[in-house]
């Protein structure tokens, strides 16, 4: 498939977007639409900023239009549009042509993420009215994780909830997986299907993912993306009885409990901050708080590094990806301390270079390799739409 791929991530109130060129492989436009159906209201596109109030999602995608038509570049070598969906359960396990049974598919599926799935829902219908003659694809977040075996992704509950009500562990940054994981294996200049890696998405959401041979075989988030690592606003694993102790002791609902889980846990619960920044601020400002906030993140992150090492048997590269990831070598070292016995460590001035390529930043002759990957999520998304929209083609 040759031409152009417009990349659409819509929110609950905003519109992120890229096209990008098949051919290069790189984005030729790129920008966001926020605060949708709120005032103040801003379109970003490339240098171009227009500040008003978008009603809706509708409103927001016409602007987007008029701004391409406005100041380029065209969209008339657009031959596909691809959309980020976050969760596409048990049914939904490779990317997926559009169409209105899909669209409902997608909607009986907003139970599981009712944060996401309805944002990417309504992104999805108002640009199949924009663009009715085009291929509209559904890539979901949860794809890549639909290898992690049984025995990964079973809960021990009553198996009525498993068959009946989808209970299980489906996992999140499974676009980022992929990609990242895949230029890992690049990077080490060998095959994909021969090399296991772990890769630790660190950004305000945060997941750590078992990779062997290019298929996940396991993933810290659960049904919905709330366990595993410490993010910046959610907490990560807790006792299971936690909403049941809280209703107990403090008369909190479920839905308080779980609002407080999701928003105002963390990094920022545990020391006001969430901004990764302005928690290491914190910590050389002699902050009790935020210094215990970082050894408890980084310490999650050592723990599913471990059970990860354990779970593949051999492991070839550590993978660092997202803001924090890509981003922060004091996270990046605070994360891999102390693991030098199971062959991991970091380069202490490889690590702390600045540079936004794609690197290795452990010793020469490490056992396992330490990398740092930029991720793009939208490059993956445009590939596994040309992919698809190809395949039906033939």
């Amino acid at each position: 498939m040759t031409g152009q791929v417009l990349v659409l991530n819509s929110g609950s109130s905003s519109i992120k977007y890229r096209l990008i060129d098949l051919a290069s492989r790189r984005w030729t436009a790129r920008g966001l639409v926020e605060r949708i159906g709120e005032n103040g209201g801003l379109l970003v596109h490339g240098d171009v900023r227009v500040e008003r109030r978008f009603p809706s999602h509708e409103e927001g995608l016409r602007a987007v239009l008029a701004a391409f038509a406005e100041h380029g570049p065209s969209l008339d070598g657009v031959t596909a549009v691809g959309h980020r969906v976050v969760h596409g359960g048990s049914r939904f396990v490779e990317p997926t042509l559009i169409d209105e049974e899909v669209e409902r598919a997608i909607e009986e599926l907003a139970p599981l993420a009712p944060l996401h799935n309805p944002a990417n829902l309504e992104g999805i219908r108002v640009a199949r009215r924009a663009f009715p003659g085009l291929p509209h694809v559904a890539v979901f977040d949860t794809a890549f994780h639909a290898t992690i075996p049984p025995y990964a992704h079973t809960y021990a509950v009553p198996r009525e909830w498993t068959d009946e009500l989808g209970v299980r562990r489906y996992g999140f940054h499974g676009t980022s997986a992929a990609y990242v994981s895949r230029r890992a294996a690049e990077l080490l200049g060998r095959p994909y299907d021969e090399v296991n890696s772990i890769v630790l998405h660190l950004g305000n959401g945060a997941s750590a993912t078992a990779v062997r041979g290019g298929r996940s075989v396991d993933t810290s988030m659960g049904i919905t993306p709330l366990p595993g690592l410490v993010m910046g606003t959610r907490s990560g694993d807790v006792d299971p009885a936690l909403p049941a102790y809280l209703n107990r002791v403090a008369g909190m609902s479920v839905q308080d409990v779980d609002a407080a889980l999701n928003r105002d846990s963390g990094l920022l619960g545990m020391c006001g901050a969430n901004d990764m920044r302005e928690v290491w601020r914190l910590v050389d400002a002699g902050d009790p708080h935020a210094r215990l906030a970082m050894d408890v993140y980084g310490y999650r992150v050592r723990a599913y590094v471990g059970a990860y090492v354990a779970a593949l048997g051999r492991v070839d590269a550590i993978v660092f990806t997202a803001g924090v990831g890509e981003n922060d070598s004091r996270t990046r070292s605070l994360a891999l301390t102390g693991l030098s016995r199971l062959g991991i460590e970091v380069d202490a001035g490889r690590n702390a270079a600045p540079s936004r390529e794609a690197r290795v930043v452990s010793p020469d002759g490490a056992e396992v390799a330490v990398l740092v990957v930029p991720t793009d999520e939208e490059l993956e998304i445009a590939d596994q739409t040309a992919a698809r929209v190809a395949a039906l083609a033939r």
